[in-house]
This record gives structure tokens, sequence and C-alpha cells, in this order.
């Protein structure tokens, strides 16, 4: 019997779960990314060490959602880039459209100084909703992140 410590992240299942029920309900995922050296992506489109990324099928080419990485070919001003990920690097993917997604636990902070993360305890996060103003059917091949609150989990105790 395997315990919870030697089990695969439930990470990865969880994006493609939430990538396929956007995609099922006309909506457009995107995920954020917390940037390091382990990160290819566009770095002029980094801002505070994130990038969000529009993953639907218009706006990339060759998808792959694995366990370890996403990747992909997508268009930055116009210019073809490849794309990788490493899941453990995502912080979030929603619905740019209504802002319905997931928040994953990741601290920033700690990535900057080198600390370890203490743990999140998921059985007391709660996801804040993340909203966008951007009106419904905009598009365009440069993502960009919601104009209000980034995704975050708060503690319940």
């Amino acid at each position: 019997m395997i315990d919870a410590s030697e089990s695969s992240s439930t990470r990865p299942y969880l994006i493609r779960a939430l990538y396929e029920w956007c995609t099922d309900n006309g909506f457009t995922p995107f995920i954020a990314v917390l940037v390091d050296e382990t990160v290819r992506v566009p770095i002029e489109y980094v801002k505070d060490g994130e990038i969000v990324l529009n993953i639907s099928f218009d706006a990339t080419s060759a998808l792959n959602i694995g366990n370890a990485f996403i990747e992909f070919k997508g268009r930055f001003g116009g210019v073809a880039r490849d794309i990788y990920v490493p899941v453990d690097r995502v912080l979030a993917i929603y619905a740019r459209e209504n802002g319905q997604g997931m928040a994953f636990p990741m601290l920033a902070a700690s990535v900057a100084t080198k600390e370890v993360p203490a743990p999140v305890d998921s059985k007391h996060a709660v996801l804040k909703q993340v909203t966008s103003t951007e009106p419904e059917g905009a598009g365009s091949d440069t993502p960009r992140p919601p104009t209000a609150a980034k995704p975050a989990l708060t503690r319940i105790k």
C-alpha cells in the first residue's frame, strides 16, 4: 500500500480537470505561473516574478499537460515561442470569463529567500474568486492577468 507521502501530486490532475471544465463550458483557461530558472517563458511578459498564460486551444499549439510539466507553443506579440512550465510552478488555473478555478499552495516570498515554504493545510484553505473586468469575447494573442485580485488561499482556523 502506498502512503500519501509516496503518491504522485494531485496538482497535474486538477489542472487537467479544470482545463477540461473550462473548454467544455466555452471558457478560456488561464494559468498563473511563478517564474524561476526552471520556467521557459518570454521574460518580457513576466511581472513581479509571475506570468499569466492563456492555455486555450485557440492560443496554443501542441499543448501537453503532463504530470511533471506543461508545454506548448504560443504566440507573444505575433512571435511563436516554446513554453515550458513545471507543474509545481503553477499558482492557479481559472476561467478568464468568470474567474472560477483553483489556486495551489505556494509561497512566492519563500522562493526569493530560498526558504522552504510552510505547508498549507488544504482542508482549511479557501480559494478567493478571481474576477476580471474584461468584457466577454475580448481576446488577444497576449495573455493578461485579471484586473482584480489575484487568486489567493486564506487559512481559516
